[in-house]
């Protein structure tokens, strides 16, 4: 197999290559004067299974054309199968027509990654509301992989919080703090989030106190770090001793990280799936493992 990474994810692609001892495929991008995207496949892949690595995060559209471009040129220069690997996949959030005339994007974006020729799909923590599995609406084979046991055990490995409550801040991040809890063997809490209006939110807890407790917030993405934060406070209003907070994709858009650690945050750790400042574990292993299976 060889191991293609697009140029939002080319470092992790090096990662995964390097732990299973593969090559690691070459590209030449770049672009013409008018903008558009120039793509080249440096190696022959006739014949071969290819494994194609790129998140779509910060500009999705542009890094969605790239991994479509780089899919459908290498069936077309014979790969036999091709495997995608989409860390963090965008528009999974957009799976439902709330107001007559709304896109689907995420249906839209999952024919197009299906008709390129990808043979099946991987994805990191997905950010999906209503459809629970993309088996929903892709027909090709598709995986929903979780960093939560690697990041609770980095965050176990600083020995910062021990025992700690696991929090999931709303109540989609249940699925992530019930994985994480059930990897630390401990406990956990979900946060019952009520609008009060376009710009405000209260946060509670469903039952757990975290007075005296060690705490960790998990969650698939920390993008303003509003709801993360208005938990944090919360939370050490209650009492809690040491508070950390994990992400798989740490979007952080600009003064998240401040917000977050002014409410008393000690640690904030996320994955590379999203490249950052604070990607201290790397999702590698986890893409590497579903490699040595294809």
């Amino acid at each position: 197999m060889i191991v293609f990474g697009g140029s939002s994810s080319d470092a992790l692609a090096v990662k995964v290559a390097e732990e299973l001892h593969l090559k690691k495929g070459e590209l030449e991008l770049r672009r013409f004067p008018d903008g558009e995207k120039y793509l080249r496949v440096m190696d022959d892949v006739k014949g071969q299974k290819v494994a194609v690595i790129q998140s779509i995060h910060h500009t999705p559209d542009e890094l969605l054309f790239e991994y479509l471009l780089l899919v459908d040129t290498l069936k077309d220069l014979g790969a036999s199968k091709v495997t995608g690997f989409i860390p963090y996949f965008a528009y999974a959030r957009q799976d439902e027509r709330f107001k007559p005339g709304e896109a689907l994007s995420f249906k839209t974006v999952c024919k197009l990654i299906e008709t390129a020729g990808t043979d099946e799909m991987y994805t990191i923590d997905s950010h999906r509301h209503r459809v629970l599995k993309s088996s929903e609406v892709l027909k090709i084979p598709n995986y929903n992989l979780s960093a939560m046991p690697l990041l609770a055990d980095y965050v176990n490995n600083l020995g910062i919080v021990k025992e700690p409550l696991v929090v999931g801040p709303d109540a989609e991040a249940e699925q992530w703090a019930k994985i994480a809890a059930e990897h630390l063997k401990t406990d956990y809490d979900v946060f019952e989030k009520k609008r009060l209006g376009d710009y405000r939110v209260e946060v509670r807890p469903r039952k757990a106190s975290a007075k005296g407790r060690d705490i960790l917030i998990v969650d698939d993405i920390i993008s303003t770090g509003g709801t993360i934060t208005e938990a944090a406070k919360i939370l050490a209003d209650q009492g809690a001793k040491r508070i950390a907070v994990a992400c798989t994709h740490p979007i952080l858009a600009t003064g998240a990280l401040d917000k977050i650690r002014e409410a008393g945050v000690e640690v904030v750790v996320g994955t590379d799936t999203v490249p950052s400042e604070i990607s201290k574990v790397s999702v590698a292993p986890l893409i590497a493992q579903q490699i040595k299976g294809t």
